[in-house]
């Protein structure tokens, strides 16, 4: 196995460095796969459903088996450890608080003339989230996703997960989910969960808005599906860049890049940027030691093979927060003796983690933001998942009669411009 270092600078940029950057949004095949599936069950729904997830995973399953029951939930959830428990709870209540102190609240500001201009929210009806159960039972996701929409008020969030080919969920997932507050779950994944959830069934009611991440089909369904439902973002395999100086613990920043290497799809990224030859180098060191004592190390391996983890010596670290601005990075530690000054200088970055004691690891499933942030570069133009949402802004204008009296001259006069002569008739006729 292999593990790159190499020279970068704003001057004299490297090729390796620039392929390393051009990671694509969008699988191609992904894309064609989904496009039938979707296409399949906006036609023949729960049917096709059902067939889709026989086959991508193994499941057989009757309509009635899709949601899980009450029952089922209540029973699966039993078994949960009391500490798990308490972790889920904890993170619950972390995320909960973060949501609700994130929330824009309603403003507004009076005109000129005793009129109002503002803005009001009101939360979407009915919502699904996409929670990952392939190589790995994510029910921080659920935590994630869930608490903020419950936070927003929707009254109708359903959740989207697949089940083994015995037909069961990971009862910790479940018992995340029920805290978080869904009020439907459906044992599908995959493309098919997204099919299911914009375009409903014949049982099933579609949703206003989809979010979650997912691996490359899922990712590719939902741009797919943008337009007749609203969407989060686009997330696809997990990224992480680490801006370190010499002083930086290696066996700590090895730990963090290795933390986002594990995620399974193989195409994960892991970027190290440093000012000092030194600390590339013990990293390497650490990251190959590391990953031999890690329970998913073929998965790691994979990443390496792929070239998706590598370690760049930047002149400064000035020109190493430009390196990472290019790349965009989903997730983003600063670990430097000056790393809240370095911040002012984030441009694009779906969260950032500040200083030695904040691994990456906190965000995932803890400290309070979501932890669905965006991949593959589209950090440049989106944001992380919020509660706001999950709702819906209204703006609202309260003219009093001096007020359209001053804006009159303006409304007719852009209305003779553009030639809609009924926009500039429907202000005249106020004061005919």
């Amino acid at each position: 196995m292999s593990i790159k270092i190499c020279k970068w600078s704003v001057t004299a940029p490297s090729p390796t460095v620039e392929k390393f950057l051009r990671r694509p949004a969008f699988a191609p095949e992904a894309e064609r796969v989904a496009a039938e599936v979707l296409a399949d069950i906006r036609q023949r729904g729960n049917p096709a459903v059902l067939a889709a997830v026989r086959k991508f995973d193994g499941a057989t399953l009757k309509v009635s088996e899709m949601l899980l029951s009450q029952a089922e939930l209540a029973d699966a959830v039993k078994g949960v450890p009391a500490r798990i428990k308490r972790a889920v709870r904890d993170a619950h209540g972390r995320v909960k608080l973060f949501a609700e102190a994130g929330m824009r609240d309603a403003w507004q500001m009076e005109t000129a003339h005793g009129g109002f201009l503002g803005e009001c929210f009101s939360p979407m009806e009915r919502v699904g989230v996409y929670v990952p159960g392939g190589t790995a039972p994510l029910a921080s996701t659920a935590i994630m996703t869930v608490t903020l929409a419950k936070c927003a008020g929707v009254p109708e969030i359903v959740a989207c997960t697949p089940c083994g080919r015995d037909k069961t969920v990971n009862p910790v997932l479940l018992y995340a989910l029920k805290i978080a507050g869904v009020t439907e779950i459906y044992k599908v994944g995959g493309i098919q969960a997204i099919g299911l959830m914009a375009f409903g069934t014949q049982s099933i009611a579609p949703v206003q808005k989809i979010a979650g991440p997912g691996n490359a089909y899922v990712t590719a369904a939902k741009r797919q599906v943008y337009g007749y439902v609203g969407i989060d973002q686009v997330a696809g395999p997990s990224e992480i860049a680490v801006l370190a100086d010499a002083a930086a613990n290696p066996a700590w920043v090895a730990a963090d890049l290795l933390s986002q290497a594990e995620h399974g799809s193989g195409d994960e990224k892991s970027l190290l940027v440093t000012d000092s030859m030194a600390m590339a180098e013990a990293v390497k060191k650490e990251l190959l030691a590391q990953q031999e004592t890690l329970s998913r190390r073929e998965l790691i391996e994979r990443v390496i093979q792929n070239n998706g983890i590598l370690l760049v010596v930047v002149p400064a670290l000035k020109q190493g927060m430009e390196l990472v601005n290019r790349f965009a990075p989903e997730h983003f530690e600063i670990m430097t003796a000056n790393a809240r000054e370095l911040l002012n200088l984030v441009r694009c970055a779906g969260a950032v983690f500040i200083g030695g004691w904040t691994p990456e690891a906190a965000g995932d499933f803890i400290a309070g933001p979501s932890h669905v942030l965006p991949t593959g570069g589209a950090a440049r133009m989106f944001n992380g998942l919020t509660a706001d949402d999950f709702r819906r802004r209204h703006s609202f204008v309260e003219y009093t009669q001096a007020d359209l009296a001053e804006t009159r001259g303006s409304i007719e006069t852009f209305a003779e411009v553009e030639g809609l002569d009924a926009h500039g008739r429907s202000a005249a006729i106020r004061f005919e």
